[in-house]
């Protein structure tokens, strides 16, 4: 790589390569990824809108809301223009300002989920260790409380992060071996000592990764341990199924985050990384709501609500006319 001629000002223009050695298959392409991004763009606001008319919205629900409108933001700042992209032989251009709004609230999103997936471990704890002081402890504006804080948390470091690595001196190169403007991929442009490049990752990872992982890791010590204790072996079953799918969900966000950014800048291999992006960009979103539709018996009834009540609005109106209580177009008012 070329160590001269170090641009960062905003006139800048990147060049996003995506998957332009498999230009032969952008038709398949194209096609598999519009149907997973409108499968997750599906199932989501499902859930949304399934929480959203449930009278009753217990604490775990709100929660569930918020990771859905998480992942339905997430993927609409990246899907959409990889989807304009494939059509674009030999990569497309994105601007400076572009690439910095990209990667921040791609980090944010990530980050506000990795602060989330806390609050709704902390929210299994008093569920099973707290049951008598659950209503209390888990009131309704603490929750909303504990979302604020989530996405604020997500957005100050992401933007911290975006600023110190958008301040970095860039080398001649500005072809992104990527889909999206990921840090990784950014970090690899950059004409700095390999170490400097990496504070700012470095910093961002112990903020959103490593300290919610302590604290799921807290919550679910006690929570293993509480359980251990119950004698039926019926009742510990029915509690570790409650919590099944937040685990779930935590292995595959954590998983693919810690391969992808806690490791050294020397261990970048560009087209390893677009195949884990596409991992928890895409298939990742798709397999939350399935996760949690499939496990949670919140969600499930809500889910189900949702769709009886939508079946059962066109019968009413039937009824209604067989009754005799409709007005026909030819009645005057």
């Amino acid at each position: 790589m070329e160590r001269g001629n170090h641009s960062s000002g905003t006139t800048m223009e990147f060049v996003l390569l995506g998957f332009s050695e498999l230009h032969y298959l952008w038709g398949l392409l194209f096609f598999v990824f519009l149907i997973v991004h409108l499968a997750t763009l599906a199932g989501n606001l499902l859930i949304l809108l399934a929480v959203t008319v449930e009278h009753s919205r217990p604490p775990m629900l709100l929660f569930l809301c918020q990771l859905s409108a998480i992942e339905l933001c997430y993927t609409l700042v990246i899907v959409p223009k990889t989807l304009a992209d494939l059509i674009s032989p030999g990569g497309s251009t994105i601007s400076f300002v572009g690439c910095a709004t990209q990667m921040h609230f791609f980090v944010a999103l990530g980050g506000a989920e990795c602060f989330l997936l806390a609050a709704m471990a902390y929210d299994r704890y008093v569920a099973i260790c707290q049951p008598l002081h659950y209503a209390v402890m888990m009131s309704q504006e603490f929750c909303l409380q504990l979302a604020i804080i989530c996405c604020l948390g997500g957005f100050t470091v992401s933007l911290c992060l975006t600023v110190a690595v958008f301040r970095l001196p860039f080398c001649s190169s500005r072809r992104i071996n990527h889909f999206f403007c990921d840090i990784p991929a950014l970090l690899h442009l950059a004409c700095t000592k390999s170490y400097i490049s990496e504070l700012p990752l470095l910093a961002a990872c112990i903020l959103l990764l490593l300290v919610p992982f302590v604290l799921i890791l807290i919550s679910y010590s006690y929570i293993t341990a509480a359980v251990l204790r119950i004698r039926d072996s019926a009742g510990r079953g029915k509690a570790f199924s409650t919590c099944a799918s937040h685990l779930a969900v935590t292995l595959l966000h954590y998983g693919c985050a810690t391969f992808m950014y806690v490791r050294p800048k020397s261990n970048y291999s560009p087209n390893r990384d677009k195949m884990v992006s596409l991992v928890y960009t895409n298939i990742t979103p798709l397999l939350y709501p399935l996760i949690y539709s499939l496990r949670n018996k919140e969600i499930k009834g809500a889910v189900r609500k949702l769709l009886q009540k939508k079946a059962a609005q066109p019968n009413w109106n039937i009824l209604k006319c067989r009754s005799g209580l409709c007005e026909h177009a030819s009645q005057k008012p």
